[in-house]
């Protein structure tokens, strides 16, 4: 009988604070693993692992090699979708959708900490969202969404399945929809996840889109293809009804997973709104309880709704390597907790060319990506040409902002040799919303300031028409005549500052209280989380500067 540890009887959510939507779970032994979305941030999937479903240790990535994660051309909200975590035989699965290169495929591993194997793409599987389930006589299906051959409303999609061969990776037989949600003219469902539960095929889904009328439904059959019913209690989660001040939003996208020792829970994603309906810290992965009635899950029993504090799992708990709130820089390969912006084609970085450093080249491409608005007639709502869109692989190194309060700090050293050079801290929504804390030349002197960049998207879904406006302002700045420079950001919920100095007990005040609602999706659009990071560009000339990160830190609390 596993006891409780009585150290700690209770927890709090989120569990994986964060941009980690999406999550997907499994259960081998005693031991879970959990994957997420990672969209267009190379290594890509970020596995975790845990023994109590509480406390989880990064143990690598499921696409860590260029030849298995192809980001080029992708925006921030493209990349890989929705992936999927399965254990048969002694094999793990992920099944995922690269968006922009390739569509849907299959990685496996013996190992979840890797190798994991090149892609198998699977042919003739439209739509997002794939899913893998194995049944009890050894044979796979495929469980995916797609868009119907003619839809009759926005949002209109099909829940569907079909067996998978496992020797060749690709369906075969006939393809059959499953359902098409709970109510009514559903739109947007995705995420389908197929279990077999007392002689039931369960299939769960989100629907109402990803947003704050996003939710969690479900269905059973006696057969696999079907039909369905579905669960009289639809949806078995959402906070839509809860209006937006309720401090947890857009609940959805959800995985269950049965301990060992009988009890059931379920890992869904979830925001935290503060300073207002914005959401900075985007989709995280939440844990709540969940128990069995009348042959339907009943999801948090007793409230229906996530809670941020749940009594703790009748699991053991799990003593996390937990990684340091400072980056030394001293090992020759980056940290899991470390991203770059889609796949690097070319070396940008360094930890061997000086050791102790992150070293990164200043690189043409900037952190802006260039894009080129079309003729825009907003009578007619078309554009004349298709938008031009110029994406890169900059030398940025960041890792995910996890807390609503945190401070960030690094050592740079760096020498600036003419008004295009520049390098520091990048705070990065998506292509076009960030600030960038940056030590440059200006009117041959050298200067730290920060800019603010705005870039305002409006995409009509019928007519597919985009206006395009981009604003970069420069909100203060001050001379600077060292080498070495101390970079610090403190954000207290929505208010950013800025500080800077020669050494870390002289450091000044650049500006304070910042509005830090532009690195939200609500202004931003999309539906990614924020970085912050490392860069270095020398904005479109070509140059063999560097700049040396000798430490960051970044200290978080909620």
């Amino acid at each position: 009988m596993i006891i409780k540890n009585k150290e700690e009887e209770t927890f709090n959510n989120p569990i994986l604070p964060g941009f980690y939507p999406d999550p997907s779970i499994c259960r081998v032994g005693e031991d879970y693993y959990m994957i997420n979305s990672s969209f267009m941030y190379f290594p890509g999937i970020p596995i975790q692992h845990s023994k109590d479903l509480v406390h989880w240790e990064q143990i690598g990535h499921v696409l860590d090699h260029p030849s298995q994660l192809n980001l080029d051309g992708a925006g921030f909200t493209g990349g890989i979708f929705a992936p999927t975590i399965r254990y048969h035989k002694g094999v793990y699965y992920v099944i995922t959708t690269n968006v922009n290169n390739g569509g849907n495929f299959i990685v496996t591993a013996t190992n979840p900490s890797g190798p994991w194997s090149d892609p198998y793409w699977i042919k003739r599987a439209p739509g997002i969202d794939p899913s893998l389930f194995f049944d009890e006589d050894g044979r796979a299906y495929y469980t995916g969404t797609r868009s119907p051959q003619d839809p009759q409303y926005m949002g209109d999609q099909d829940i569907w399945c079909q067996e998978l061969d496992l020797n060749t990776m690709q369906l075969i037989g006939e393809s059959y929809v499953l359902w098409k949600g709970a109510l009514k003219n559903a739109y947007f469902i995705e995420g389908p996840h197929l279990y077999k539960i007392n002689n039931f095929y369960y299939l769960m889904i989100a629907e109402g889109g990803t947003e704050h009328f996003h939710s969690v439904t479900i269905s059973r059959s006696k057969d696999i293809f079907g039909p369905y019913e579905g669960n009289p209690g639809n949806p078995i989660l959402t906070h839509r009804h809860l209006g937006k001040s309720y401090p947890i939003s857009n609940t959805g996208h959800a995985d269950f997973v049965e301990t060992q020792n009988g009890e059931w829970w379920m890992v869904a994603l979830a925001s935290r709104p503060y300073g207002g309906y914005y959401k900075n810290l985007a989709r995280e992965t939440f844990l709540m309880p969940m128990i069995w009635e009348d042959g339907w899950p009943i999801v948090s029993p007793g409230t229906g709704k996530i809670e941020f504090e749940y009594s703790i799992p009748n699991l053991t708990k799990f003593d996390v390597d937990s990684r340091a709130n400072r980056d030394d820089f001293n090992k020759e390969t980056l940290d899991y907790i470390w991203n770059s912006i889609r796949t690097p084609r070319k070396q940008f970085f360094s930890l061997t060319e000086r050791p102790g450093n992150l070293r990164l080249k200043l690189r043409t491409q900037g952190m802006v990506d260039i894009l080129k608005a079309p003729p825009y007639d907003e009578s007619k709502r078309l554009c004349y040409k298709e938008k031009e869109t110029i994406v890169d692989n900059p030398s940025f190194i960041g890792r995910r902002i996890q807390h609503m309060n945190f401070d960030a700090c690094t050592k740079m050293e760096f020498s600036p040799k003419n008004d295009l050079e520049t390098a520091g801290i990048a705070m990065v929504q998506d292509n076009n919303h960030q600030f960038r804390f940056e030590y440059s030349i200006e009117n041959g002197e050298k200067i730290i300031r920060l800019m603010k960049c705005i870039a305002k998207v409006d995409m009509d879904f019928h007519a597919k028409t985009f206006s395009y406006e981009n604003i970069e302002s420069k909100l203060e700045q001050k001379v600077f005549n060292s080498q070495i420079i101390y970079l610090k950001v403190s954000v207290r919920g929505q208010d950013y500052s800025f500080y800077y100095g020669s050494s870390l007990d002289s450091m000044e005040l650049l500006i304070e209280n910042v509005d830090g609602r532009i690195l939200c999706s609500e202004v931003a659009g999309g539906c990614v989380g924020t970085y912050i990071g490392m860069f270095a560009s020398s904005n479109g000339v070509a140059c063999d500067n560097i700049a040396d990160f000798d430490w960051f830190e970044y200290i978080g609390e909620n």
